[in-house]
């Protein structure tokens, strides 16, 4: 089979071929880092890695950019109410963003550019848009004329006559009488007393929040790129609006394929901060959830459908990662390493796997995967359970290695990892961190340097140090380490 992915903008299945022959850019929408990432962020987040994981397994040379909003009203309401600075919360809460994303398992981007990084190119966009006559300045900001770019619409479905005022939801009152549409949308604000600001040729501002990724997209992959992703709730008016400007600047579509996931319910509502019902990453994983029993859980779950939050469905996803777990936990205590025999092309297990990727080639139909894998998860929990009664495992038991093996390698698409159960860090009961506890850490901390959030990176060194572990840097970057 072919992979096809559901594409928002033609409202159709396609079949997914890039730009270029085996290299596929995608860019995804990332966070505005004003506070703690929640499970609509994971449910997002989870549903790309998946995507990109399953590109790189399918034979594709995947680059992978996603953004961190760092200027924007509601980092500074936050360093308001917080009497620090736009920097401290950013800062925070990036760190925060790296360490969780690390706990689901979900792969770094090869890029993060921030907004406050890219402001010369987002100027370079708007003045190019403003000398074609897409963009116009009005007492020190400059607007987007929705009314130049006929596509205008074309995502979202939406009819400019039929929309209503302030659709964006980020436009004061005050503005209208500056814009020359009701529907034009920021790309520079001039500064406010009392906001950090940066120079432009309107004067002192900084970026609206829709040219920042339209600026981005540009700066790191290009005018084109193959696939752009993010929450179905960024259909408008923030992609629709990256469109806009991005095109009427370049002539040239911003990407083949827009893909969307769909939102999170809390017990039959909206997951809302208003409503009460808004939870984060690290509160679901601090009440005892397993990081991959929550990847499970949003795995069951078509990406592009609502997923039901509920305690009863996180516990059955729970109960079943458990016995999934079980089985890719037991090749580690018969000294089964995977990768290195063939895990089966033909026969039995050519089939699963035939049938694991005719069920991804299918809009990554997550679900249908997971069937593969308990399928082939079946005999190796029995042989878990016969080991756990002490039994010794039997010619018959080690002939199942190669179903392992391809259990593996499958479960590893879809990011789902074995698990230690010992996951505190002083688990060792008076001995310290296990070392699988410890290796985790060292590999938080390198993912978090290599995204140079050294904020992060030095208190997982601190943390370690507490509990008597000592870290040693190696010129070949990698790190060893010594209990005191």
């Amino acid at each position: 089979m072919t992979l096809r992915l559901t594409n928002s903008l033609t409202r159709r299945s396609e079949a997914f071929e890039p730009l270029q022959a085996g290299q596929v850019s995608m860019y995804c929408c990332g966070v505005t880092v004003y506070d703690l990432c929640h499970l609509g962020h994971a449910r997002s987040y989870i549903a790309w890695d998946v995507l990109r994981r399953y590109l790189i397994w399918s034979g594709y040379q995947v680059t992978f950019v996603q953004n961190y909003t760092d200027i924007d009203d509601k980092i500074l309401k936050r360093a308001a109410e917080e009497g620090s600075s736009m920097e401290v919360v950013s800062e925070r809460n990036i760190g925060a963003f790296v360490a969780d994303m690390a706990s689901l398992n979900i792969l770094p981007a090869d890029r993060m550019p921030r907004a406050t990084q890219s402001l010369a190119v987002i100027r370079e966009l708007i003045g190019e848009l403003q000398a074609k006559g897409a963009a116009y300045g009005a007492d020190g900001d400059v607007y987007f004329s929705v009314m130049q770019h006929a596509g205008y619409g074309k995502l979202s479905g939406r009819d400019l006559s039929e929309q209503q005022q302030n659709a964006d939801g980020r436009v004061s009152g005050s503005e209208e009488a500056r814009k020359h549409h009701p529907f034009d949308f920021a790309l520079w604000k001039g500064a406010k007393p009392g906001e950090p600001s940066y120079p432009s040729p309107w004067g002192p501002g900084r970026p609206g929040w829709h040219i920042e990724c339209s600026a981005m997209v540009r700066q790191e992959l290009g005018d084109t790129i193959d696939i752009h992703l993010g929450g179905a709730d960024l259909i408008f008016p923030h992609h629709e609006n990256e469109i806009a400007q991005s095109e009427a600047a370049t002539g040239k579509p911003l990407a083949r394929w827009w893909l969307h996931n769909g939102m999170v319910n809390v017990g039959g509502e909206k997951m809302s901060k208003s409503l009460g019902n808004f939870t984060t990453i690290r509160a679901l994983l601090a009440s005892g959830v397993s990081p991959m029993g929550l990847r499970l859980f949003v795995l069951q779950a078509h990406y592009r459908k609502p997923l039901d939050f509920t305690a009863a469905a996180l516990e059955a996803a729970s109960a079943g990662w458990r016995g999934l777990n079980a089985a890719l936990d037991v090749g580690r205590g018969l000294d089964w390493a995977a990768g290195c025999l063939d895990n089966g092309h033909d026969g039995e297990l050519g089939g699963r796997r035939d049938a694991f990727a005719a069920a991804m080639d299918d809009d990554l139909n997550s679900s249908a995967a997971l069937a593969v894998l308990f399928e082939l998860a079946r005999p190796l929990r029995a042989l878990a359970n016969r080991l756990e009664r002490g039994e010794a495992p039997s010619e018959d038991d080690r002939g199942l290695e190669p179903r392992w093996r391809l259990l593996v390698e499958l479960a590893g698409v879809l990011g789902l990892q074995a698990e230690s159960t010992a996951k505190p860090l002083d688990a060792g009961q008076g001995s310290g961190p296990s070392e699988e506890r410890i290796q985790e850490l060292i590999e938080q901390r390198r993912v978090a340097k290599a995204a140079r959030d050294y904020p992060t990176a030095d208190g997982l060194r601190e943390e370690l140090r507490r509990h008597g572990i000592e870290l040693i840097d190696r010129p070949t970057g990698t790190t060893d380490w010594f209990r005191k």
